[in-house]
């Protein structure tokens, strides 16, 4: 486990909260675009059966998540949108490095700090809700993704060493606290 070095402010819960029909909508984007970014990493390394096993097990749960937030959104009147590209992420894949080795291991240590920063947000989201059975979603979707933080990390730490692990994630949890600092405050989940 690591700490972002970046805290989200009340002003983005805020956001949320007060158009919370676009925040679902975003994050049922954001849970499909993830159960991709499983397969398409588990079709990328077939070498390795620790990493294809973890993410098609990651791409189903990431997909049952999708349809768990089109339910509560169906249950609204809510149709998804089309897909866009996320700028948070799409400025953290640029922080990938082109090599085999050096590749694997930024994509699973952004992996990795994605997932935390989904834990944070849903985290802050679960908190401002009222108790009920959106509050326990959010609960349960934060506990999740603190699980997936986890996995990308020991993933990580099988294939590196550690000390190439943590001088890595440490230059990828700076540049993504700039990342998050610059965003504009909206009700998405980035």
């Amino acid at each position: 486990m690591f700490e972002l070095r970046y805290t989200t402010t009340p002003a983005w819960t805020e956001a949320v909260l007060n158009d919370f029909n676009a925040f679902l909508i975003d994050h049922a984007a954001a849970e499909k675009k993830a159960s991709g970014m499983a397969v398409s990493m588990l079709s990328h390394y077939p070498d390795k059966p620790d990493i294809v096993l973890a993410m098609s097990d990651l791409a189903i749960e990431e997909m049952a998540h999708f349809r768990e937030v089109i339910k509560i959104m169906i249950e609204r009147g809510l149709q998804l949108a089309p897909d866009t590209r996320d700028p948070y992420v799409n400025q953290l894949r640029k922080l990938s490095r082109a090599g085999t080795d050096v590749y694997l291991l930024d994509r699973l240590l952004l992996g990795s700090v994605i997932e935390a920063r989904g834990c944070e947000r849903f985290g802050l989201i679960a908190q401002a809700l009222p108790a009920g059975s959106m509050k326990d979603f959010y609960i349960a979707i934060a506990e999740s993704e603190s699980r997936h933080e986890d996995l990308f990390l020991t993933l990580a730490l099988k294939y590196f060493a550690e000390q190439t692990v943590t001088e890595r994630l440490d230059e990828i949890l700076d540049a993504e606290a700039e990342i998050v600092r610059q965003l504009p405050i909206v009700a998405a989940l980035h």
